[in-house]
């Protein structure tokens, strides 16, 4: 795709409507968590402590930055750190979606037909699936079955393989709790000698009432619902299940599959949803598809620390995955087929060793490689003659950062709230 020479232009954490409600919000929504919100949205988890010291980091030009210069002019810019945060920072999300995006596309998603399908849960369990993340997983797991156990029966091949790759999301429109799974499968699946058998259609009904039952035997086997309410839930006219798999990428279309990905990966805020009154109380939050012309639309007012208790309470846990492979997609599959593959080079070409597998580095895209990808721009084009940039160093000490923003006169304004008792590890250059 030829991008031209767009300039990147960076962007100003400060302004945006999440920065402030944290900044000013959270000590005291920390403080308040044990009497107003954990009936609510579950124990207070201290690793929220570092999550947020980041995120108010990121974007900072005083939790240092990357000197960026061209080769040509010789002009030099800076470009602040990024942190990192899964499900709280929308920049970083963005970008994690973005990398899922090209990482699914070019590694591991064959080309065929996909669909998206949605499965969500009646929301009498959803409390009981939000506060036991562990949970989550096996929601993801039960939705895959779904899946497998639907396109093995529609060609009457038991050991047919769909690939799949799941993601929890754990809220809902207005942030609420809100566990469900979203999914990109197959159209289809793999037999046992890898040959690939299309479905086009699977009966989102079916798959409704077989996930429902898969739900509720779980509850069942792990004594978390008593059997009358399962028996509730059973003879209710409308389960408060539903499957939907509608949405469909024709092969070939890496664009829309990419796309698709970002979506599944958006983050809980939007900041495009979110206003900010000062002096007032409540956060005005537009509904969904208002974000072009949130003018056009009547928003719901939330209490201002409600809200920050909301956003808190999608945090994951570090370490957890968000993603999760299954059938043909899954991690031992991918690896079993590396390995025929490579097993197959080195015996066609025996005088040859067989090059080493990629490595995790080598498939993850510079920050600047998405931003091309996605949005059209390169934060590497020179502004002044378009030349290429590059980068010539990192800035992490604070007499330094000071003193290279006093020359070049932008502002040097450290957050007024204190750092948690954990002090965080200083973040990576996004770059």
């Amino acid at each position: 795709m030829d991008i031209g020479c767009r300039v990147y232009r960076p962007r100003d954490p400060r302004k945006t409507p999440l920065f402030q409600l944290l900044e000013s919000l959270y000590e005291s929504v920390k403080l308040a968590w044990e009497e107003r919100f954990e009936a609510s949205y579950g124990f207070w988890q201290g690793s929220w402590d570092e999550a947020v010291a980041h995120y108010l980091d990121c974007g900072i030009w005083n939790a240092g930055f990357a000197r960026v210069r061209c080769g040509a002019c010789q002009h030099e810019m800076l470009v602040a750190f990024s942190c990192k945060q899964r499900e709280l920072c929308p920049s970083c999300a963005a970008k994690r979606g973005a990398e899922l995006g090209a990482f699914l596309a070019d590694h591991v998603l064959e080309d065929v037909a996909h669909a998206q399908w949605v499965f969500t849960i009646p929301k009498m369990l959803r409390p009981l699936f939000f506060r036991r993340r562990q949970l989550r997983g096996v929601l993801a797991r039960l939705a895959w079955h779904t899946v497998r156990d639907l396109m093995a029966t529609a060609v009457d091949e038991p050991a047919l393989r769909p690939g799949m790759v799941s993601v929890i999301q754990a809220f809902g429109d207005r942030i609420n709790p809100n566990p469900h799974v979203h999914a990109i499968a197959s159209r289809g699946g793999w037999t046992r000698e890898d040959r690939f058998i299309p479905i086009p259609y699977v009966d989102p009904h079916a798959a409704q009432e077989l996930f429902r039952h898969k739900v509720l035997a779980l509850l069942q086997r792990k004594e978390m619902s008593s059997e009358q309410r399962v028996e509730l839930l059973l003879s209710w006219r409308r389960s408060g299940f539903s499957v939907h798999n509608t949405v469909h990428v024709p092969p070939g279309d890496q664009t829309a599959l990419e796309a698709l990905v970002r979506y599944l990966m958006r983050p809980p805020v939007s900041l495009a949803r979110l206003q900010l009154l000062p002096g007032r109380d409540e956060v005005p939050h537009f509904p969904k598809g208002s974000g072009d012309d949130p003018g056009s639309a009547t928003p719901e007012r939330i209490d201002s620390m409600e809200y920050v208790a909301r956003v808190l309470a999608q945090i994951p846990p570090p370490r957890k995955h968000l993603v999760r492979y299954h059938g043909f997609y899954s991690n031992a599959a991918r690896g079993k087929r590396r390995r025929d593959q490579a097993a197959h080079v080195q015996h066609r070409t025996a005088d040859t060793q067989a090059g080493p597998p990629a490595a995790n580095a080598a498939l993850r895209k510079r920050w600047a490689d998405l931003l091309r990808r996605v949005y059209e721009v390169d934060p590497l084009v020179c502004p002044r003659c378009a030349g290429r940039m590059t980068v010539v160093g990192f800035v992490t000490h604070p007499e330094a950062i000071n003193r290279i923003l006093d020359r070049l006169r932008r502002p040097s304004q450290p957050r007024p709230r204190p750092p948690p008792a954990h002090t965080p590890q200083r973040p990576s250059a996004s770059l």
